[in-house]
């Protein structure tokens, strides 16, 4: 005999029948969502803004001098609330709208218009808000990147305007490239997590305004250590957590895929650290705590295009290249003159070319994606280079463009009483330490 509950379901059923198919279609689209691949990709969302506010911001306020410290802090902390107004009402459709001849998505998504609960097109078995808020948070955290590079130096106002026009002009359009349907992933390149479009763009742009800006007053003669390496380290090991969501969640799905991307991106964090640390102890005849976490970050970066596609193994020979090329990177700087203050260009700009050229490299069809050159597919290496190249080239010349415009109109760089002050106080008119 049936119970009452199933009586009552036979009921509904029969109703939704008789009623018509959008109910029934109604069903079938919400059978959809899987519960625990959206539980984990906004839990990764979640991590990836923990990258930001307080990983980042610690990471980089740790290495300024004291009286940079807030202002550092407020660069990364603004830049997560005003992408994230910008990318709700057009920098979501720029990135991820329906295609425009490759280059750039329409603005069908403006103000969110059409994406709601129902799977997008881009994940079947997820919320599209859920992608979108992911997404999001990627286009938060890499014009944050970019701030190590000017740190110290930069006018509030400008640092706001170059914010908003880069992620509107640069990041929106490489991701819709490579991620979107443009023209890059049309041409079969990989990236996992944003080797291209997070870590080799900002590291160009870093590179960019570096240069335009100038050096800090007294670099490199003037010694200007961290204020509290503490606070970078906790910075950095926040990074390191975040970065599990950041790579991991790129499989859009809690799957094997999600599993090997973690490991992957433990194991080279985990070898660059450790080689980071080998190669400075030789070159410089100490073993530094600010090493081994940098080495990390450089690792992380590395990991990122190639997390989903390459083994653990590879991953770790991947990790390890990192730590002494970056490492490298990072120690020619003084010689090549550029001032890279907290060094994005070595970090992120190296770490994420050797990435992603690396996954060219190391790629397996039985880990996911296609085979690399070692598997005996030497075609993948073409499209991971010609997405380097048009990475660098497109990211670098709008970065000066920007660059320049703001400096006619409101100037880059304070003034040189305004930075012997701090920005701390110059800009913002406190302090972070009462004494």
């Amino acid at each position: 005999m049936r119970t009452q509950r199933q009586r009552a379901m036979a009921w509904l059923a029969g109703t939704l029948a008789v009623a018509g198919t959008p109910g029934i279609v109604w069903a079938q689209e919400a059978a959809k969502i899987n519960a625990g691949d959206t539980a984990w990709v906004l839990m990764s969302s979640a991590l990836v803004l923990m990258m930001i506010v307080p990983g980042l911001a610690l990471f980089y306020g740790g290495l300024v001098r004291r009286k940079n410290v807030l202002g550092t802090l407020m660069q990364s902390f603004i830049l997560l609330a005003m992408i994230s107004v910008q990318w709700v009402l057009w920098g979501y459709s720029v990135a991820f709208g329906p295609d425009i001849a490759g280059l750039m998505g329409s603005l069908k998504y403006v103000g969110l218009a059409g994406v709601g609960s129902e799977p997008g097109p881009y994940a079947d078995t997820i919320p599209h808000l859920a992608f979108m808020i992911f997404q999001g948070m990627f286009a938060a955290i890499t014009p944050a990147l970019i701030t190590g590079a000017f740190a110290e130096r930069m006018k509030f106002s400008a640092f706001l305007w170059f914010g908003l026009l880069w992620s509107t002009l640069v990041y929106g359009p490489l991701a819709h490239w490579v991620w979107g349907g443009g023209w890059i992933g049309a041409l079969g390149a990989l990236d996992f997590a944003g080797g291209t479009v997070v870590h080799i763009s900002s590291g160009v742009s870093a590179l960019v305004c570096a240069l335009m800006l100038g050096r800090r007053r007294g670099w490199p003669h003037e010694h200007m250590p961290p204020h509290n390496l503490p606070l970078a380290v906790t910075g950095a090991a926040l990074l390191w957590v975040g970065w599990f969501g950041f790579n991991a969640g790129s499989a859009l799905a809690a799957n094997g895929v999600a599993a090997n991307a973690f490991v992957t991106t433990n194991t080279a964090a985990s070898a660059a650290a450790v080689a980071w640390m080998i190669v400075e102890w030789r070159h410089s005849g100490r073993p530094t705590m600010l090493g081994v976490a940098t080495g990390a970050v450089a690792g992380l970066v590395a990991i990122t295009p190639g997390a989903g596609f390459v083994s653990p193994v590879s991953a770790m020979i991947i990790g390890a290249v990192a730590g002494a090329v970056c490492y490298s990177a990072v120690v020619l700087k003084t010689r090549l003159g550029y001032d890279d203050s907290l060094d994005v260009v070595g970090v992120h700009g190296v770490g994420g070319t050797w990435g992603a050229l690396a996954t060219g490299l190391f790629a397996s069809a039985a880990v996911g994606g296609t085979d690399g050159l070692f598997a005996g597919n030497p075609a993948l290496m073409g499209p991971q280079i010609v997405s380097v190249v048009g990475t660098i080239v497109y990211a670098g010349v709008l970065s000066w463009i920007i660059l320049k415009i703001l400096d006619v109109t409101l100037g880059l760089r304070v003034s040189e009483e305004e930075e012997q002050m701090g920005l701390d106080l110059s800009q913002h008119n406190e302090a972070g330490y009462a004494a």
